[in-house]
């Protein structure tokens, strides 16, 4: 299977991604890995989770994103 073009520059989404209602309110967001990397790349990605300060964790394809600055902890 080969990749389609992108639908979308890569800047447009991690606008959208962050000015979404749930990043804005300092919550959780969650996007496929593949994507992420497909359309932003992991490092560009990476680059920007640092720079806002947020954390992610990536399970079973996807990544969650925590829009805040809190430590983020492990229970089980």
């Amino acid at each position: 299977m080969t990749d389609l073009p992108l639908p979308i520059r890569p800047e447009d989404w991690l606008r959208q991604l962050f000015l979404s209602r749930a990043a804005a309110q300092g919550g959780v967001i969650r996007r496929k890995t593949h994507d992420i990397e497909r359309i932003v790349g992991r490092e560009r990605f990476l680059a920007e989770l640092d720079r806002r300060g947020f954390r992610a964790v990536e399970n079973a394809g996807q990544t969650v994103i925590f829009c805040n600055c809190e430590p983020v902890r492990v229970v089980r």
